[in-house]
C-alpha cells in the first residue's frame, strides 16, 4: 500500500504541479495581454497627442495662410492707389511753372512772355512723359494718313495730292511704349477723282 501512496502522492504531485504550470502560463498570458493592453494604450495616447498636434499646426496654418492673402490684398490695394505717384510728383514741377506763369502775366500783361512761359512749361511736361514714362506725342501733319494711328475727323477732295493726305491735325495723337493711347484728330485731304 506504501508504493500506491507514494504513486497516488506523485500523481497528485505532478497534477499540481500541471495545475501550477498552467496557472502560471495563464499568469503570464494575462500579464503578456495586460502588457499589451498597456503599450496599445501608450500608442493610442501618443497618437492622439499627434492628432491634436498637427491639427493646431493645420489651423496655424490656415490662420497664417488667411493673414498672407489679407497683406496681398492690402499691397495690391496700396499699389493701385499709389502707382501714379511717381508720375504725380514729375509733374508737380511743371504745375508750379504754371502758376508762376499765370503769376506773371497777371503783373506784366505781356502776352509773348506769357505764351513763351507756358511753351516752355509744356516742353517740360512732354520731356518729363517722354523720358521717365515713355509717352511720345506726335503731330502727323503733311504725312499719309494711317488709319491705324489716326482719325479723320474731316475730308476735303484737293488737287495735286495722288494719296490721302494729313492737312491739319486738331488734336495731337499720343503713344504710351511704343502702343496708340489716343488717336490724332486729323484733316485729311484726297486726291480728287476724275
Amino acid at each position: 500500500m506504501a508504493e500506491e501512496e507514494k504513486k497516488e502522492n506523485i500523481e497528485e504531485e505532478k497534477a499540481a504541479a500541471e495545475e501550477k504550470a498552467e496557472e502560471t502560463a495563464q499568469t503570464a498570458e494575462g500579464e503578456d495581454k495586460d502588457a499589451q493592453i498597456a503599450a496599445l494604450n501608450s500608442k493610442i495616447k501618443e497618437l492622439a497627442e499627434e492628432l491634436l498636434s498637427v491639427k493646431d499646426k493645420a489651423l496655424r496654418d490656415a490662420a497664417e495662410m488667411e493673414n498672407y492673402k489679407k497683406r496681398l490684398r492690402a499691397d495690391k490695394e496700396s499699389a493701385v492707389k499709389f502707382a501714379n505717384e511717381a508720375l504725380i510728383k514729375d509733374l508737380l514741377d511743371p504745375l508750379d511753372n504754371f502758376s508762376r506763369a499765370i503769376e506773371a502775366a497777371e503783373q506784366t500783361k505781356d502776352f509773348d512772355k506769357m505764351r513763351e512761359g507756358v511753351v516752355m512749361v509744356e516742353d517740360q511736361i512732354h520731356s518729363i512723359l517722354k523720358n521717365n514714362w515713355g509717352l511720345e506725342v506726335y503731330s502727323p501733319e503733311g504725312e499719309e494718313f494711317n488709319p491705324s494711328d489716326m482719325e479723320a475727323c474731316m475730308m476735303k477732295e484737293m488737287d495735286g495730292i495722288d494719296k490721302d493726305t494729313v492737312l491739319q491735325v486738331f488734336m495731337k495723337g499720343y503713344k504710351l511704349h511704343g502702343k496708340v493711347i489716343r488717336e490724332a484728330k486729323v484733316m485729311v485731304g484726297k486726291p480728287k477723282s476724275n
